[in-house]
Formats: C-alpha cells, structure tokens, sequence
C-alpha cells in the first residue's frame, strides 16, 4: 500500500510501502533474500504535521526501488535495527540517533557525526531545535575496538592527512606490516546540510545538492531535479534529458580519468599519473569552453539544463571524445603490460563477491566484484532506454578489477556521450515547473560515477523544502574497504584506498 503518495502519479520504478513494526524486519528480510541492497535509510520529524516520527529505507532491487516506511511513537521513537540483516545499516543507524534521536536497538551506541561539536540531548533535525545555539567542544572518547595478541600494535592515521583530501580517522590494528582490522572514523566535517535544506525554497534546492560532493555535483543535481519534477509531475524536455546525461558520463570520465592516473602513482607509476592527469584536464577545459565551467556544478537545473549546444560545441566535445578514446586504449595496454604496476594491483585488496554481496556494496566497487548493477541499464530511465548501455564488471574484487572497470567505463561513457551528441534531439531544453505536490515523497536516483546517488524530496504547502536527504553510495561501500585491506601490508593502503575512492563529504551531511 503506498500510504505517502497516494494522489501522486509515481513512476513505475518506484515503489512506497508503509508497514506496521512487526513487519519493519521481515520486509528488510524478504528484500535481502530477493538480492536487493538497502541503499539508505533516513527519519523525519512529523510533529509539526500532527504525526511522530517516521522512518524510511529504500531497498534497491534489480529493476525497482522500494521505500518502506515505519511510524514511530513519539515519546519512544525507536525501531528495531536492520544490522542483523543489512550490516552496512549500522552507520545510517547511528546517523539518524544522533540528528534525530531515532534509536535503533543495535549495541553500536557511540557518536558517529557529533564528534562532541553538541550535546547528547541536542538533536538537530528535530523541528523544536533551537537553529541559534552554539555549543563548545569537549574532549569525548570514541571507545575504537582493540585487538589484542602477541605482537599486536595499533597505527593512528589521521583525521588530519597530508595533501588537500578531507578528514577521516584511520585505526589500524596490525601485526608487522600485515593488517589484522582496520576501524575508520569519519564525520569531522558535519556541515548540516540537511537542516540547511529545509530553510530553502524548492528551486534554491538545487545549488545545494549540487555541492554535497564535489566531485558528484552532476549525479546529485539531476536527482535532486529528478525529485523536484516528480513532485511537480513536469516532463523535462528530450534534449534537456539528452544533455543531462553528456555532463553525468562527462562527469564519470574526469574522475576515471584522475583516478587511474592517481592509481598509476601508487604502484609507483609516475607516467600513467602526468599522462591521465593531462587528459583530464584537457576534458576540464573543453567543459569550461562548452559550458562556462570546470566542474559545471549547475549545469543542470529543474526543469532541465542551463546550457544549449550549439552544432559548433557539439563537434569539439565529439572530437574530443575520439581523441581520448585512443589515448585511453592505449594507456590501458601500457597498465596491462607493465609487470611491476600488475604485481601492485593483482591480488590486492581483494574483495570476493561473496563478501559484496553480504556487505551491499554498490556502484563500481559491487561491479568488480561479481555485481554487475548500473542504474543506466536496469532502470533505463530517459535517455538512457535506447542507448544499449553495458555495465562493466569482473568477478575478481581486487584493485586490478577496480582498475579494469573503471578503463572499461571509461570507453562506454564515451561512446554514449557520442551516441547522444550525434542524434540529439530537438526542441526546448526547460520545461517550466508546476506546484509541487506537498508533504509527498520525491525520489530522485541517479547513477553516479561512484554508485547509486539518491535524493528523497518532501515539499511544504508554500513551495519550500520540508525534508531533503541525500544519499552517497559511500555510505555502503566504506565498510567494505575495512574488509578489503585485511590481510594486506599497510604500505598497500593508499592504492587500495583510492582504487575504492570514497567521499567523506557525501556521508558527512
């Protein structure tokens, strides 16, 4: 029974379900036993509206994704954990406890974003939370799990690392160079950007999404937009939809590209690091000459995008992309054939499908590791229907098939950005919106290059945004880089580090 949306013309991918408590697990359960990954779970304050507090996973199946939601009570808002069933739920689980006081019956009762920046008793999201207090820090012990054994010694890294990437605590627990458990701690940046979306309208919305991550500002644009038009019921114009989809594969190349250079670096390949370094930046200017930026952050907007092509621009991004193509084939023969950077990526951090698939890794670390899951073929939302999209994969789950997956990405993004530049479509790029349906649930679900990007979109009656969460698939697939390392050699963390390449940004809200 879909209880949220009931008048709402949702579309045929989506499904929302409300479920009394006792069902709450057994529907995680079936889920699970159907192969479906749990891809976020979120709460909500309702009081304002006469409700308690409701709270919602979204479980993503091979070809729908399904939102079940459980009203809590409001003097007691707790629900029974999801960590038995899904043990990547437990981080979200602490997320929702420390924001909104929803407390899962899991043993994990440490801070995962309060980093003693607020006090216990205050929780942020709550809609009686006072926006003008500020607290000073204190010194607050996060009790890491400690290995014991002869020989066993921890090494500290972090939160503070060397270079630019933002904070994240490393813990690991090792015997000589060989990891025994790493624990991670993340979250020393919260920006509160949650709150932040509720103090802005629906169409302010969109510049925000856009800067959950950075490196993930098409992806989170286009769901948010995705979102905001379903709430609408506005149909965004087919060369609007076109166009969005060269800056999301244009967006997925860059950070492939930067990332097999940076890969290259690690194994101590200095040349594939100045080589794919020059190609992305040669893909960063044509973007700052197309579209008037580098990192086109708002490219995309609701109702469709901000910028035309003109037949001039859509020839230089065309022969850009057969330039790169053989540039890339022929660095991935060099990478295939160098014995020493093999010798760094076979067999390392090797993460079996097995383990993936008990973890609910997602994107294209599931991909490498016997998942072949891309939102742009199963889904095939506009325009990606036509197009014959081929997710890459291998079973092999180590940096080599994440290395390989990504080179195979590489090639697709380019010859659908060409398959969308040669036959675009006509007509308008922007679709006016209408009012937008409140207190109904929105959802946006974009594949980025990373995984699976999610935006869940509430509106208020006057055209602001109620509830926005967003949703990075690093949320899942940082637990699995704890499994990864394990058995491996410390110095070998920074290249499987990176051939995961997580966002701190995207889960640290």
């Amino acid at each position: 029974m879909n209880a949220a949306n009931s008048g709402s013309d949702m579309p045929a991918w989506l499904v929302i379900e409300r479920v009394v408590r006792s069902h709450w697990s057994l529907s995680a359960r079936g889920e699970r036993d159907a192969g479906a990954v749990l891809l976020a779970l979120w709460a909500d304050d309702r009081r304002d509206l006469g409700e308690g507090f409701l709270l919602r996973a979204a479980y993503l199946g091979a070809s729908r994704l399904r939102v079940i939601e459980l009203a809590l009570d409001e003097a007691a808002p707790a629900f029974p954990s999801l960590v038995e069933i899904y043990p990547g739920a437990v981080r979200m689980e602490c997320a929702v406890r420390d924001v909104l006081g929803v407390q899962a019956d899991s043993a994990d009762s440490r801070a995962w974003l309060r980093h003693a920046g607020w006090p216990v008793d205050y929780l942020p999201l709550r809609h009686d939370a006072d926006r003008s207090a500020r607290f000073a820090a204190q010194a607050e012990d996060y009790a890491f799990v400690r290995v014991e054994g002869d020989g066993v010694h921890e090494i500290a890294v972090g939160p503070v690392h060397a270079g630019t990437i933002e904070p994240g605590h490393f813990r690991f627990s090792v015997v000589g160079e060989k990891v025994l458990r790493l624990e991670q701690r993340l979250g020393y940046v919260h920006k509160g950007i949650e709150q932040r979306f509720s103090q802005m309208d629906l169409q302010q919305g969109q510049r925000l999404a856009a800067r959950v991550s950075g490196d993930t500002a098409v992806a989170y644009s286009w769901a948010y937009c995705m979102a905001l038009e379903q709430l609408c019921g506005t149909r965004v114009p087919a060369r609007a939809q076109q166009l969005r989809a060269v800056l999301l594969e244009r967006e997925r190349i860059a950070n492939h590209l930067g990332d097999l250079g940076a890969l290259g670096n690690d194994a101590g390949f200095g040349f594939g690091l100045t080589q794919f370094s020059l190609l992305k930046e040669r893909l960063l200017r044509a973007n700052a000459e197309v579209y008037g930026a580098r990192y086109p952050m708002d490219g995309i907007v609701p109702g469709g995008v901000a910028t035309n092509l003109s037949s001039q621009q859509i020839e230089r991004l065309r022969e850009q992309g057969m330039v790169l193509e053989a540039a890339v084939v022929e660095l991935r023969a060099i990478y295939d054939e160098h014995a020493g950077v093999q010798d760094r990526f076979v067999t390392t951090g090797r993460m079996s499908p097995e383990l993936a698939q008990r973890l609910g890794v997602v994107g294209l670390a599931a991909r490498a590791s016997g998942s072949p899951r891309d939102l742009r073929s199963d889904l095939a939302l506009a325009p990606y229907a036509g197009l014959g999209v081929q997710a890459a994969g291998s079973a092999q789950g180590d940096v080599a098939a994440r290395v390989a997956v990504r080179f195979d990405e590489v090639i697709e993004s380019l010859r659908l950005c060409d398959l969308l530049l040669q036959d675009l479509a006509g007509g308008a790029i922007h679709a006016e919106l209408g009012a937008a349906a409140a207190q109904q649930l929105g959802i946006g679900l974009v594949e980025g290059w990373r995984g699976p990007v999610m935006i869940a979109l509430e509106a208020t009656v006057d055209g602001r945004i109620r509830r926005c969460h967003p949703h990075d698939p690093s949320w899942q697939n940082w637990p699995a880089l704890e499994h990864a390392i394990i058995g491996n050699i410390v110095p070998d963390f920074p290249l499987i580090n990176k051939s995961f390449n997580l966002s701190y940004s995207g889960q640290d809200l």
